[in-house]
């Protein structure tokens, strides 16, 4: 007999949100509804889950995809039962052609156990009972050994008012926050491994993006470019889309090379990006700043030299990674499927004209001094002529 599918998406910590719970669930629908793209037939809210309703034949690659969204505790694709409050044997009967069902598309367990829960408390027979009793009659049909403490394969009946259902596997979903209830981020977005982690990890914590990548032409090429976008479309798939905002950074970093000292240089990078980051945030309703940044990982990130760089933004500057290990970031990365893309052989306009010796002590009398020295109008020149590519 062929059956419906049928995803069941529990909540995480929205549980905790209070009298903001229904604000959140909104969103938390809208991302499902996304990352579904109309490929479910229904989605049902009821008995504090989400319920996509879908063609059996979809309900692997639909939930790969939920997995992803964040604000999901679990995800378990399921097939429906029909429940008769008083049919109790032919209710029985049909839970067991459910379960059995279920069972025999696996690859065949040794022993299994049900275990039920009765939401609907209208139904007469017990938890326990439901559970033997369809036990019984799955170890008739499938003439697998029924085990109490050691089972191979745990299946699970769950009867409420809104939705009753039969599963097996209760796989974990991304956790966190529903992207866009914490409101919009800049992300200075590079071709390496951290930044885009970063914006991964904002947007775990109910953050949507929006993207900023500064492109220094002939000395970055085009590749360089297409590797942030590559990035970029990753991080898309979270927020149903990204802005991203490519910034002409090579007039700038010219005007550095040629009338600051070269030890300051890759400090006065960063300032001069946080204050073309701030007006653009300002511009796309963005309420931070957020960086790839990792404390003490190179010589413009020591505690000096990144206080030097938040002086430089009005903004806060959230910073994630602060405390990882490298080699947290990249097993991150490695996850998000963004590493392959991350070590590709391009390099960013951070990578220029960078001295051999560079500060590793910033000094904001001596920044503030080299910046007098420069041209502020190449900051405003860089925002107005800032490329915008939607993803």
């Amino acid at each position: 007999m062929s059956y419906p599918g049928l995803i069941v998406l529990r909540y995480g910590e929205l549980f905790l949100k209070g009298g903001n719970r229904r604000a959140f669930e909104r969103l938390l629908r809208r991302n499902v509804e996304r990352a579904l793209d109309g490929a479910a037939n229904t989605l049902e809210r009821g008995q504090g889950r989400l319920f996509a309703r879908c063609e059996q034949t979809e309900l692997p690659r639909l939930t790969r995809r939920l997995q992803r969204v964040f604000g999901l505790s679990s995800v378990s694709p399921a097939l429906p039962a029909t429940i008769d409050h008083q049919d109790i044997d032919g209710t029985i009967k049909h839970l067991a052609e459910v379960a059995a069902a279920i069972i025999e598309q696996r690859a065949r367990p040794a022993t299994f156990k049900v275990e039920t829960r009765r939401a609907d408390k209208r139904f007469p027979l017990t938890s326990i009972e439901i559970s033997q009793r369809v036990g019984g009659l799955v170890a008739e049909r499938t003439s697998i050994t029924p085990s109490m403490h050691h089972p191979e394969l745990g299946v699970g009946i769950e009867i409420g008012q809104q939705a009753s259902f039969v599963f097996v596997d209760r796989l974990p979903g991304a956790g966190g926050l529903p992207v866009g209830c914490e409101g919009r981020v800049a992300l200075l977005l590079s071709g390496g491994i951290d930044s885009p982690i970063a914006g991964h990890l904002m947007q775990k914590r109910g953050c949507e993006l929006v993207a900023i990548y500064f492109h220094s032409p002939p000395y970055t090429s085009t590749h360089a470019q297409d590797k942030v976008v590559q990035l970029g479309e990753r991080l898309a798939i979270a927020q149903g889309g990204l802005r991203l905002l490519v910034v002409p950074f090579t007039e700038i970093q010219c005007d550095i090379r040629d009338n600051a000292p070269p030890r300051l240089a890759v400090l006065l990078y960063r300032r001069m990006m946080m204050r073309i980051a701030n007006a653009l945030a300002r511009r796309h309703d963005a309420l931070a700043l957020a960086t790839g940044e990792n404390l003490g990982q190179v010589a413009s990130q020591t505690l000096h030299n990144l206080a030097c760089i938040e002086q430089a933004s009005e903004l806060p500057i959230l910073r994630p990674l602060l405390s990882y290990d490298k080699h947290d970031t990249i097993a991150l990365a490695r996850e998000l499927g963004t590493f392959e893309i991350s070590t590709l052989p391009h390099e960013d306009c951070c990578s220029l004209f960078v001295p051999k010796h560079p500060e590793t002590r910033g000094d904001p009398l001596k920044l503030a001094r080299a910046e007098r020295e420069l041209d502020s109008a190449l900051l405003d020149a860089a925002v107005e002529r800032t490329e915008r590519i939607d993803l």
